[in-house]
């Protein structure tokens, strides 16, 4: 967890199968056409943080957005990537990133380390719900339902395009723990 708040709200973007997996052996474990959509829509034009590992599983910066990952590797280089050492200095430079790009919001991608260092200041959490439980080693830290209200849910039935059904599940901080993060 990192102290420094950032200026820009942090939005966490996952798809978490019900057993809490987000991937295994760095890659998703599943195939979601409308959740591939809907993960260009809400990271569009926004800094994309994320780690080393999810940035492999990628395979290169995506256009649209300004792509930064955390390693701790001082010899990690990727073509058009902002690369960070730490959660602080990351966060300094989405800030930065994002101010240049009028952004809205910092996007955080993953993996399971980046989201647990980043929970405890994102002000939304944007969570694809799939319907399946396969085996991982990656795995969505479970938020503090105490902190968190649901304010949108659409489900989806498995299409022929669709590994399994989904649901879309916006989730928005609130009560007394808020303090430091620019709600939206």
């Amino acid at each position: 967890m990192t102290d420094r708040p950032a200026r820009l709200p942090l939005w966490q973007v996952v798809a978490v199968a019900r057993n809490g997996v987000i991937g295994g052996d760095n890659r998703l474990l599943w195939h979601i056409r409308t959740d591939l959509q809907r993960f260009k829509a809400l990271t569009m034009g926004k800094p994309m943080l994320m780690g080393r590992k999810t940035f492999a599983s990628i395979g290169k910066a995506l256009p649209g957005r300004e792509t930064i990952v955390v390693t701790r590797d001082r010899g990690f280089r990727a073509a058009g990537v902002h690369v960070a050492h730490d959660m602080d200095t990351a966060l300094a430079l989405a800030d930065e990133l994002g101010d240049q790009m009028k952004a809205e919001a910092i996007a955080i991608v993953g993996g399971g380390e980046i989201y647990a260092q980043t929970l405890a200041q994102a002000a939304r959490l944007y969570v694809t719900e799939v319907d399946l439980a396969p085996e991982g080693d990656t795995f969505f830290p479970h938020p503090d339902s105490g902190q968190w209200r649901e304010v949108s849910r659409e489900a989806f039935a498995a299409s022929a395009r669709d590994d399994a059904g989904f649901a879309f599940v916006e989730y928005r901080r609130f009560g007394p723990d808020v303090t430091g993060l620019r709600k939206l």
